[in-house]
């Protein structure tokens, strides 16, 4: 988040949104007064995209140094068979691609985006710092970010909705829960038949004319810590008695504290961080390994 497939997007309307609750997230486009003046982020229609099947295969543990965390215990079996809610992280878990790092590449700047992507993913700067850093880099234009969808649709990973059905037959709560952009994980998620109501994800801003203003800094997902705020809101607001996050990246393993995820999975099928896979409950390559476990 390469096949090719053109779709039409959908047109762009401004207006206020009222969010009711803060498990309640806009999925169209808000037009923002403050700090900036007349200021929108875009969120697309996403019912006239389709995913591109990924072409790749998921990466061989056996011949890569982790931990030995590949068999889980009695108990994480347990936990991952019981869960009432899982939690997916979407680049490089849902999706084979890191989202801003295509975004970027379609604007000239893939390079030095995808090298603060790998920093951030890491743990090694926080979260916001690598965010801004990367989105000045290119200051993508409303009409950019159009055409990126357009003619990029989302890669999904080999299994995940497979998985994602499986889920749903055990009448388990699924939520995308992303640092990248909404108007790219819309699309993913209407895919996968995830409501609106599930993504928390970030809001890329754009002034009246279509100008780059940056991005929504009150979504919980825009700085570090912030996916495990949003776990720890979900799980509030609904009382789940088990809660599982599934991703990649460090912004993933947070989200396993008090209060929170009571287990993270380490999804290492696309990209392996070695960090982040050491102190994993159970580390999977494939989603298929999953799958099987449900039964």
């Amino acid at each position: 988040m390469e096949g090719l497939k053109s779709m039409r997007s959908a047109p762009v309307y401004t207006c206020r949104i009222r969010h009711l609750s803060p498990l309640v997230r806009a999925s169209t486009l808000r037009y923002v007064k403050a700090p900036y003046r007349n200021r929108v982020s875009m969120t697309m229609s996403s019912k006239s995209f389709n995913s591109v099947s990924a072409s790749i295969h998921p990466l061989d543990g056996s011949k890569l140094s982790h931990s030995d965390n590949t068999l889980p215990s009695k108990e994480v079996l347990d936990l991952w068979r019981n869960a009432n809610a899982v939690c997916f992280d979407v680049d490089s878990t849902v999706c084979v691609d890191e989202g801003i790092d295509e975004l970027a590449e379609f604007c000239g700047a893939g390079k030095a985006v995808a090298e603060w992507t790998a920093r951030a993913m890491g743990g090694s700067v926080p979260f916001e710092e690598a965010l801004a850093a990367r989105l000045s880099l290119f200051n993508p234009s409303l009409s950019q970010v159009q055409d990126f969808l357009n003619k990029r649709p989302p890669r999904i990973s080999p299994g995940i909705d497979e998985l994602i059905v499986k889920l749903k037959a055990k009448k388990t709560d699924v939520y995308l829960i992303s640092g990248g952009f909404r108007q790219m994980i819309n699309p993913v998620a209407s895919i996968l038949g995830i409501p609106s109501e599930n993504i928390f994800a970030n809001q890329l801003l754009f002034g009246s004319s279509g100008e780059f203003l940056g991005f929504d800094t009150n979504e919980p997902t825009s700085r570090s810590g912030g996916k495990a705020t949003a776990v720890q809101q979900i799980r509030k607001a609904h009382g789940y008695k088990a809660l599982v996050m599934i991703g990649d990246g460090a912004t993933d393993l947070e989200a396993r504290k008090p209060g929170g995820a009571d287990l993270f999975i380490c999804y290492g099928g696309v990209q392996l961080r070695e960090a982040v896979a050491a102190k994993a409950d159970w580390l999977v390559f494939n989603f298929k390994d999953l799958i099987n476990s449900l039964d």
